[in-house]
């Protein structure tokens, strides 16, 4: 029995009755999974990403099972903004569960045209913007990847939606601190971390790529490690940031080791394409621990982490700045 435990939690001004949300990219709309599992018990649903307008996705193949998880490069393909707001959201909103809303653009001006008429959509809790894109203005490069490009996208489109902004980072960078600092700075409401890594795959009887983009996004528990220390490092960094988690997560105790390291709640991903319930799931399998270990609630175990006597007092300090 786990009755009495609450794990009820927040994610800065999202409340979420239960801290288990299905990731990004792996639940869809949430309506292609009402079948297989009780959507009404998830703490919330982040939807695929939308961009403003519809986008058909990169070539065959885009997927492959990798050890320890799964690369994917599917390209953002989604129903765009206007066909989500009509089509989409109302199913969503009647669930009862928390709505975020994964958002993107190809350049500064789609990403804050995105935030915009997101934002003005009935029964969306948050937009998750997902910053791991390129900008095709900018020869390429990622949103995600400098600080102070960071800033200024946040920036622009935190001040044109109604609902709080959750900023998706990378971990394809050299300091998660400095990323997480500059988007909370520009005004958002947390972080989601971490996105994919970047991988590849090779089929060595054919020697070409095992998918058609040759490179993709790496996700699955052989990311949770990396994801478990960013995860950490943000939080004992930037205390005050509530923090999404993800990576890897496929059992209640996964979802409890990233609650210690200091995530305020967790997304469930890859898990979703073996075990359509992995969500509801984890969700009992995380109360039925809390329980054992005596630990009354979710909000008691988020970032009670004991240090190791042998672990440094101070970490080093971001050299980046945004007053």
């Amino acid at each position: 029995m786990t009755e009495g435990i609450d794990i009820t939690t927040s994610c800065g001004p999202i409340a979420l009755r239960s801290p288990i949300l299905a990731a990004s990219g792996c639940f869809a709309y949430g309506q292609q999974f009402a079948a297989f599992t009780d959507l009404r018990a998830l703490g919330g649903i982040s939807t695929k990403g939308i961009s403003p307008l519809p986008r058909h996705g990169n070539p065959l193949p885009r997927i492959c099972e990798t050890t320890g998880g799964m690369l994917n490069s599917i390209g953002l393909e989604n129903v765009g903004v206007e066909a989500f707001l009509r089509d989409k959201l109302p199913f969503l909103r009647d669930l009862g569960v928390s709505v975020w809303v994964n958002f993107f653009g190809v350049d500064f001006e789609t990403y804050v045209d995105c935030a915009r008429s997101l934002g003005a959509g009935q029964g969306i809790d948050a937009l998750e913007m997902n910053i791991s894109c390129p900008n095709i203005k900018k020869g390429g490069i990622e949103f995600g990847t400098v600080p102070e490009v960071a800033h200024r996208l946040t920036r622009a489109c935190v001040e044109v939606s109604r609902v709080p902004i959750i900023v998706k980072l990378s971990p394809n960078v050299s300091d998660i601190v400095a990323m997480a600092d500059a988007v909370q700075k520009a005004g958002a409401a947390g972080v989601s971390l971490i996105n994919t890594i970047t991988g590849m795959a090779i089929d060595v009887r054919t020697r070409r790529p095992k998918i058609a983009t040759r490179y993709g996004g790496l996700s699955g528990p052989a990311i949770k490690p990396i994801a478990l220390r960013m995860v950490h490092q943000v939080a004992r960094a930037l205390p005050d940031l509530p923090i999404c988690g993800m990576g890897g997560i496929l059992s209640g105790e996964d979802a409890l080791e990233f609650l210690m390291a200091g995530a305020h709640c967790v997304q469930v991903g890859t898990a979703n394409f073996a075990e359509p319930g992995a969500c509801v799931r984890i969700t009992e399998e995380l109360r039925g621990l809390l329980r054992a270990l005596k630990i009354p609630s979710v909000r008691a175990a988020i970032g009670s982490l004991e240090a190791h006597a042998a672990e440094p007092e101070h970490l080093p300090q971001s050299p980046w700045s945004f007053g």
